[in-house]
């Protein structure tokens, strides 16, 4: 866990995937034992549980806080907890809050309304209606691909005077829009693109919540460390040595791609759960060429 009101969540947070059975049940000893991995072998300081990449749309309110008890019971001494709670209906958004913060959680990850596009009036009023359902520090997920509807800067410095709202998960791939965003609030941005890691962490944010660390989490410290001790000749060369990690695990949905490395590993992970399929032959066999490319031997 952190101390460091900089970093509110840490510096390396996973976005961690959820192991399932094969029956597509969730495999709480699985999630416990990644869990575990991630943070004493691979590298986290904190973990993203039940974000995009955790399947969380596709898991049940009861199945998320399993999830979220078995992984604080797993690392909740020994690094960040971050649940993800954030849906299109404010109100289902801040139970699952108030449920999170029951368990013992660090703090939360709450993704901008998707599917009903609120105006920016809305966004406000969601982001602050959640985030006064608890004491907990909330990181803003601000990725209109995903969601149709980006968070406009001066939205952001609206949302950033609650004391509550501390951080941006940004994967909007807006550079500009984060300088203007970093001048104008003390808020923390972590990068929420792995291909945009090196130029985000260089422009001032201050950690990653990442896809990638689920295999390089280590080498992503070292890159965080480079770019902090004003290094940015070494910070290239460890990010160009990833460019391959990380184009091999976006050539579709990351927690596909992530599940099938994990499972050829022989870590937990299993299958993911419709309407999302499982990688195919192929797109396993052109993993394996890019992460070996990277540096990651499947």
């Amino acid at each position: 866990m952190t101390s460091d009101p900089a970093r509110p969540f840490g510096r390396l947070l996973t976005a961690m995937v959820t192991p399932l059975a094969e029956d597509g049940s969730i495999d709480l000893a699985g999630a416990q034992e990644l869990a575990a991995h991630l943070v004493d072998r691979g590298g986290s300081d904190g973990l993203v549980v039940l974000g995009t990449t955790g399947e969380s749309p596709t898991t049940s309110d009861a199945e998320q806080r399993a999830v979220l008890e078995v992984v604080l019971d797993a690392v909740g001494d020994r690094a960040t907890v971050v649940a993800g709670v954030g849906t299109y209906d404010t109100a289902h958004s801040i139970e699952k809050a108030r449920t999170a913060a029951e368990l013992g959680v660090h703090g939360l990850l709450v993704v901008t309304p998707y599917y009903n596009r609120p105006p920016q009036a809305g966004l406000l009023r969601h982001f602050t209606s959640i985030a006064d359902g608890t004491d907990l520090p909330v990181m803003l997920y601000d990725i209109p691909i995903r969601t149709a509807t980006p968070i406009e800067v001066e939205t952001l410095v609206r949302a950033a005077e609650h004391p509550r709202i501390v951080a941006v998960k940004d994967a909007k791939g807006d550079l500009g829009a984060m300088a203007w965003t970093l001048a104008r609030t003390d808020l923390a941005y972590y990068s929420g693109e792995d291909m945009l890691n090196l130029p985000i962490l260089a422009m001032g944010g201050v950690g990653m919540v990442s896809v990638v660390s689920h295999l390089v989490g280590p080498r992503l410290v070292e890159l965080i460390a480079a770019v902090e001790a004003g290094d940015l000749v070494k910070a290239r060369e460890i990010n160009d040595s990833l460019l391959p990690v990380y184009t091999g695990i976006f050539r579709t949905q990351g927690v596909i791609t992530v599940k099938a490395a994990l499972n050829a590993l022989g870590l937990p992970a299993g299958p993911v759960r419709p309407p999302l399929v499982d990688a195919t032959p192929e797109q396993l066999a052109q993993l394996r060429d890019d992460l070996a490319a990277g540096g990651v031997t499947l």
